[in-house]
Formats: structure tokens, sequence, C-alpha cells
């Protein structure tokens, strides 16, 4: 009996040590369990993240317009939705930061994409409208000039009196870098795109329909950047160049707007100036400082 009893005391080391065995196979068997079942539904949500933005860049190419204006800007939104594909695929299943600032990506070009949908819809209508009163103003001519040159009079009086009140004016200004991942980034030597956003404030009295924002953004030097899409604009009479623009649809009531200046072949460090311009007026300015 005591010789048994001896033999278990013995081998009690053994035991114990394989049941701390046993136990830390099982926890290592639910780590690697959870881990792989984290992993997987990481990758779950990056492809769904693909498959979406595939979806959006598919609902890119079907859409068009009659302006080449338009037709510039949805080129330029093709190829950020490409990028965007392109740093997708490039990035872990596991960086979800990254992943959740794509989804955020994702929606800001479907909203661009809504955008460019009113667009080309409101300046279809707008030019069916405009032809369809020109041959009514034609007809009416036709009937009585003397009538016409009387209404055109009105015309030209009431728009001298709502001139001054009728000027869309900006509020939130604001530039900022981005470098070749998508991200605010303020080295100069990372810089590859500069995004200028605003809002263009409610005004009941300004005229309805599509409206030209230009942009011109000049190095800390003062020189003005520009590529070859920038356009040449007039404001109040006086001739410029714009380094970007963006046509929107304004009906009276608030716009938030995003103009994307790219294709700058450097930048240097210092202040970096935007201004602010529709052909009624300057609207203002920001500024960034680069590193």
């Amino acid at each position: 009996m005591e010789q048994t009893e001896n033999k278990l005391k013995g081998n009690l080391p053994l035991i114990v040590l394989a049941a701390v065995a046993v136990v830390l196979a099982g926890v290592l068997a639910y780590v690697w369990y959870s881990n792989h079942k984290l992993v997987g539904e990481l990758n779950e949500e990056k492809e769904d993240l693909t498959e979406q933005i595939v979806a959006l860049r598919d609902d890119y190419a079907t859409l068009s317009s009659d302006y080449d204006e338009i037709n510039a800007q949805l080129d330029s939104s093709r190829e950020e939705v490409n990028q965007l594909i392109e740093r997708l695929q490039q990035t872990q299943a596991r960086d979800r930061a990254q992943i959740r600032k794509y989804e955020k990506e994702l929606g800001t070009l479907r909203s661009i994409m809504r955008n460019y949908i009113v667009q080309i819809d409101s300046l279809n209508t707008l030019n069916k409208k405009l032809t369809a009163d020109a041959a009514a103003a034609r007809r009416e001519a036709e009937v009585s000039k003397a009538k016409n040159e009387e209404l055109t009079q009105k015309v030209d009086n009431l728009t001298s009196k709502v001139a001054a009140g009728s000027i869309v004016k900006a509020t939130g200004i604001v530039i900022e870098p981005y470098d070749g991942s998508g991200k605010v980034n303020e080295r100069s030597s990372r810089v590859v795109r500069m995004l200028t956003s605003l809002s263009l404030t409610a005004n009941d009295l300004a005229p309805k329909g599509p409206i030209r924002v230009y942009i011109r953004v000049k190095d800390p030097n003062g020189v003005l950047l520009s590529n070859s899409a920038s356009r040449n604009f007039s404001c109040n009479g006086e001739s410029m160049l714009a380094s970007a623009s963006r046509e929107v649809d304004y009906q009276g009531s608030e716009v938030d707007l995003s103009i994307y200046l790219n294709d700058i072949a450097s930048y240097e460090k210092g202040i970096y100036t935007v201004e602010v311009y529709t052909s009624q007026a300057r609207l203002g300015e920001a500024e960034v400082m680069l590193r």
C-alpha cells in the first residue's frame, strides 16, 4: 500500500504537467481558431469592399454626357476609382483603419457620381428648356418686335436692380494636401495632389442652374500651379487662368463641393494659397503650410 502511494506521489508532477499541457493546448487551439475566424472576416470585408468599388467603376463607365467639361471631370473621377482599387488590393485586410478610410472614400466617390448624374440631368433639362424658350422668343419677336424690345428692357432693368444681391458667396474654404495613399500629408515630398473644399451659400436671388467654381493655387513664390486641364475664365471682365475648376447644379440652396488639383510635378516647402472664384466674383481664399 505504502509502495503504491509512493509511486503515485512520484508520478504526480507528470500528471500535473500533462494536465497543464492539455489546458495550454486547448487555449492555443481557441486562440488559433479565434484568429483564423477574425482573419476570415477581415478578408470577407475586404472582398466585399472591393466588389463595391468595382461595381462603382462599372457605373462610372456607363456614365457620359454631351459636355466636354463634365466628361473631363468624369475621366478624373474614373481614375480616382481605379487608384482606390489598386490601393485596396495592396492593403492587408488586417489594416482595419485603412480599410475604413477606403470605405469613406467609396462613399465620397458615390456622392460625386450622384452629383454628376444630377448635373447631367439638369443640363439636359436646361438645354431643352432653353431651346424651347428660344423658339418661343423668336415666334414672339416675329409677332411683335416692339413688345419683345419692351420685355427685354424690363428684364435688363430688373437684372440691374438684383445684380448686387444675386452674387453667390462661399464659406468654409479649406485646402488640404494628399499623398499617393490618399492621406492628408503636409510633407512636401509626399504630396501628389491638393483638394479644395467649400460650400456655396444659399441665395434665393441667385440664378438657378449650372455654376462653375474656379480655383487658383499659388506656390510659396506666388507662382500659379497649372496643368493640361487648366482653363481660362473671366471674372468681372478680367481674364485669368484657373488651376482647376468644377461645375455644380445650383438651385439657390447651400451646395458642398470639392475640387482636386492633380498632375503637378512636385511641391516645395512653404505656404500654398488657394483663391476661389466664379464668373461673378472672388469668393475667398485659404492657405496650407507644407513642411
